[in-house]
């Protein structure tokens, strides 16, 4: 089967129709593979990024009161009891569990003030799956005694003009009963970027004692449980199974729930790329099956001779289907090039920047697994060489005494 290789090879080759035509088919495989390989990366780099980010300020699966699923705020409390932690954190797939509380509020200092929706956390609160995030300072230091630390974010600091170790005061709305605010004076600790709007805007982390004083609630009154998992994939999965273990009062709701819109939207990312993926096979297909029918035709003689001394027309076929895959192989050799150099250089230098009020990202982020670009790999040229099997048998059709009949 090498044979046909070699002519190819020949001077006289080069300078043929079907020459010009198999380097277009080159490079029609090249741009496809290398288009899906940096739509996939892109796609998956900006789902897994904004996961990330709104998991890690929110937690994959909150535990609450049906009461509280279509507020903001943690309205009314429930027990924090070791029964129905144990319960959940022998599910499997949960890593991880913390209490929090959410109260709204306002940050004022001198003539500017900010709303802002303030978050109350414990001392068993795992700040090192924010440390990427800070940018400025330390986190909060919680123990047993009501801290007056908080970390912000920098848009608000920005806004209200603080900086690490500034006083700032706090104003929470009071009982119906009590026409004063109840006012806190805070401590700046630590300043973070999470590069997501709407926590950038809003979100302040406090101790979870301030809120359960400024509540009036007792010590064990929480206003949630946030749980992180394992796999992503099975949150769902893991939020049902949770739901059946816990009492009835409470829900278990998945993240991808709590902000449905921004799931809703990323998700057509994977639309997109399926979209992109059938254009490029389909023009690197039609540009295969034109230089393969254009192949056969010029080679019509040979073909014809290679009948006449009895080889088959299977045989033959193979032929030209070897010839083909070697073409592809060597397209989606320069388009995983193209795309894993596009993949490397963004992931390290991020030269492709975005605009983090539509996306929620200041870089673009990338992310593809080897096993994923193997795959399609495969896939492009198993895809290609079964549909190419159909132009091909064009071979079946030629007669060797017609063919052979001029010289």
């Amino acid at each position: 089967m090498l044979f046909l290789r070699r002519i190819q090879g020949h001077k006289q080759h080069k300078n043929t129709p079907s020459a010009r035509i198999t380097n277009i088919a080159t490079i029609a495989v090249a741009i496809g593979i290398a288009a899906i390989l940096i739509a996939m990366s892109t796609s998956k780099g900006l789902q897994k990024e904004i996961q990330k980010k709104t998991s890690v300020f929110n937690g994959h699966i909150l535990v609450t009161f049906f009461e509280n699923n279509e507020s903001q705020v943690s309205a009314i409390p429930f027990k924090d009891n070791p029964d129905l932690r144990n319960k959940i954190k022998t599910i499997k797939n949960v890593t991880n569990l913390h209490p929090i509380a959410l109260k709204a509020g306002m940050l004022k200092n001198n003539s500017k003030f900010e709303g802002i929706l303030f978050k109350g956390v414990s001392s068993e609160f795992d700040w090192s799956i924010l440390k990427t995030f800070i940018i400025e300072g330390k986190f909060p230091k919680l123990s047993k005694n009501i801290s007056d630390q908080i970390l912000l974010s920098k848009d608000i600091a920005n806004k209200l003009n603080l900086e690490l170790g500034s006083k700032i005061q706090g104003y929470f709305y009071n009982q119906p009963s009590n026409n004063m605010p109840s006012r806190r004076t805070f401590t700046v600790s630590g300043i973070y970027s999470s590069g997501f709007p709407d926590i950038d805007e809003n979100l302040v982390y406090i101790d979870l004692l301030q809120i359960q004083k400024l509540n009036r609630w007792n010590e064990n009154d929480i206003g949630a449980f946030e749980i992180f998992v394992d796999k992503y994939s099975d949150i769902q999965k893991t939020s049902d199974y949770i739901y059946n273990e816990i009492p009835s009062d409470l829900n278990s709701i998945p993240i991808n729930q709590r902000f449905s819109s921004i799931y809703q939207w990323i998700a057509l990312f994977d639309f997109n790329v399926l979209i992109i993926l059938l254009v490029m096979l389909t023009v690197g297909i039609i540009n295969m099956a034109t230089n393969l029918l254009v192949l056969i035709l010029e080679r019509s003689r040979m073909v014809g001779l290679l009948k006449a001394i009895g080889t088959q027309n299977i045989t033959i076929q193979k032929i030209f289907l070897y010839n083909g895959a070697l073409i592809m192989l060597k397209g989606l050799f320069y388009g995983n090039l193209v795309g894993l150099g596009f993949y490397l250089t963004q992931k390290h230098f991020g030269i492709i920047k975005l605009d983090p009020s539509t996306y929620f990202v200041d870089t673009a982020p990338v992310y593809i697994s080897i096993l994923e670009v193997i795959f399609l790999n495969l896939l492009f040229l198993t895809i290609s060489i079964i549909i190419l099997w159909i132009p091909s048998k064009i071979i079946f059709n030629i007669s060797p005494s017609k063919v052979l009949r001029f010289r």
